[in-house]
């Protein structure tokens, strides 16, 4: 194997079996047998030029069951049948080679290829369908309850996207970026209170760019006709990812989870704001990268020009890992942390003065309570690779977790609502980062109903904003903006954030005002009199099974109060 080849491994006896080499087809579609339940696809020899490896499971109408990637840092993929609900018979895997010198380069038709079927000298009976389903279901038991007793509904639901509860029957497997066919919120024009769909130039005039998902009467025809999935242009629909922007016309967007409560296959993309297009920018960056994850933070450092990302769950699996992104070299690094390292998902972290400040959050067994949250705040030190507790004093937070934290004036962090099931909150907590002390802060005005998982962003120097969120039973579709001189709640009307919807992600940037125009009707050149600061929303869910992949732009200035 010292040449370039993807090969892959068909059940757990399976011997490895070469799909792409570097003299084949670009482009090979391999049947899965029946008897199939595992499937390993791996490469192996030097990449070269090749850029990545797309990988397809397509059930009997060519529909994806899942999509993965093989890149030069990321050299294996596994997919089991459990996993994969639509997993039944016919299940073909469809492997594309992108990059490097093709010998072969016909896109448009694939070479169809044979499984070399595996039959073991000893053959043993395999289990009956019923005592299988049995077993699995045992270990699954075992596995939720590993110290013997049952876990609740209502003790899981801190680390449960909430999206995912509401998604009871079969799954429809679709498109990403799109969602399903029953969707409510984006379906006619008639109604008010719903966004209009319209083309793409439409829609940035009205500050969305992405996709809102469209209507699905013609999607579910075009099941039965075998296409090719096109290559993603933006990212697909998803909840709790993360947007740092790093520039005055970047931002990465990492992480998140899609439907059926399934991790992105598209984890990292790259925000250009000069024209609001995406980028893949998986495969840009070396070394290690994070693995997929929800209820993580990122913060950008702009003195170190690096990107933070820390914690976050996967499926019941916790981590305290911290990953380094150089937005330099564009180099992916996982510090080796001393000190006391928590185990956290859906907590805050703020970057002061060149150290990670995190608050709060969901703990993982064996802890007291299982997914219990955190009242404690840990601070890390990048230059020293140390995780520390501070002494805190003053009135402090309850345990929260899925609460925001705004860093003011560069001296204070902000901390709202959260929730610690059953109880969610909607006070203020202000942390005076010289003193190391808590307070309590007194409210006046219009202030947010109880909520978590809320997005909140800067607006000035005086001023934050609170947007959206989930209050344990419906995703909220409201703003607000607080005002710490004055320390009051003014609630503002944003027509294009009417959608209700929690878990998103949201930023304020310096953009370039491309609506800028010279007295002849002529494009005018930018300067600086045309960049404004601007508020960008990506992402989300509503509670009901919907996951958004639009970007939504609202200036600043146009924010009632906001200035």
């Amino acid at each position: 194997m010292e040449d370039f080849g993807v090969y892959a491994v068909f059940g757990v006896h399976g011997p490895p079996q070469r799909l792409v080499s570097a003299e084949g087809s670009c482009r090979v579609s391999v049947a899965v047998p029946p008897s199939v339940r595992l499937v390993v696809l791996f490469s192996s020899g030097p990449w070269g030029e090749r850029i990545c490896v797309n990988a397809e499971l397509n059930d009997a109408n060519r529909f994806p069951i899942t999509i993965g990637k093989l890149t030069p840092y990321n050299k294996c993929l596994s997919w089991e049948q459990w996993e994969e609900e639509s997993w039944t018979d016919n299940v073909t895997l469809s492997v594309t080679l992108e990059g490097g010198n093709l010998v072969k380069e016909d896109w448009s038709k694939p070479e169809h290829l044979s499984v070399k079927e595996y039959t073991p000298k000893d053959t043993v009976a395999p289990l009956a369908a019923r005592e299988l389903n049995g077993k699995r279901k045992r270990e699954r038991a075992a596995v939720e309850d590993g110290d013997g007793n049952k876990t609740t509904h209502g003790e899981e639901d801190e680390n449960m996207c909430p999206n995912g509860m509401a998604e009871k029957t079969t799954p429809v497997r679709k498109v990403r970026g799109q969602t399903k066919g029953s969707q409510k919120l984006f379906t006619t024009a008639a109604d008010p209170k719903k966004p209009k769909r319209m083309a793409n130039g439409a829609g940035e005039a009205q500050g969305i760019v992405g996709k809102t998902p469209p209507q699905s009467a013609a999607r579910t025809k075009s099941r039965q006709t075998p296409t090719q999935t096109a290559p993603l242009v933006s990212p697909s629909g998803r909840w709790g990812p993360t947007l740092c922007p790093i520039d005055a016309q970047t931002a990465i967007l990492i992480g998140g989870q899609g439907s059926r409560m399934q991790f992105c296959k598209d984890p990292m993309w790259k925000l250009c704001t000069e024209d609001m297009s995406w980028f893949a920018a998986e495969t840009l960056a070396e070394g290690p990268t994070p693995e997929a994850r929800i209820g993580h933070t990122a913060v950008y450092d702009p003195d170190s020009r690096r990107i933070f990302v820390f914690g976050g769950s996967k499926n019941k699996k916790w981590f305290n890992d911290v990953h380094i992104l150089d937005t330099q070299s564009w180099k992916w690094t996982m510090v080796e942390a001393q000190g006391k390292v928590p185990s956290l998902a859906y907590h805050s972290c703020s970057m002061f003065r060149g150290e990670l400040f995190v608050l709060g959050g969901v703990f993982p067994c064996p802890n007291p309570e299982p997914d219990g949250c955190s009242g404690s705040l840990y601070i890390f030190d990048p230059n020293l690779s140390i995780w520390y507790q501070p002494i805190v004093t003053g009135d402090t937070p309850s345990p929260r977790s899925g609460h925001s934290a705004c860093v003011m004036q560069e001296r204070k962090i902000y901390v709202f609502g959260g929730w610690d099931t059953p109880v969610c909150y909607n006070d203020m907590y202000v942390l005076d980062l010289g003193l190391m002390e808590f307070s309590a802060v007194k409210t006046t005005g219009s202030a947010p109903s109880p909520r978590s998982w809320h997005g909140s962003a800067v607006l000035s120097d005086t001023k934050f904003l609170i947007h959206g969120g989930y209050n344990g039973s419906n995703a909220l579709s409201d703003t607000f903006i607080f005002d710490i001189d004055t320390n009051r709640w003014t609630e503002v009307t944003l027509p294009q954030l009417s959608a209700p919807r929690a878990g998103h992600a949201i930023i304020t940037m310096d953009t370039a005002n491309r609506r800028c125009f010279s007295e002849e009707g002529e494009d005018a050149a930018m300067d600086q009199s045309s960049v404004g600061r601007t508020l960008l929303v990506f992402g989300g869910g509503d509670n009901e099974g919907h996951f958004y992949s639009d970007l939504t732009t609202v200036a600043v200035e146009d924010l009632p109060g906001a200035i």
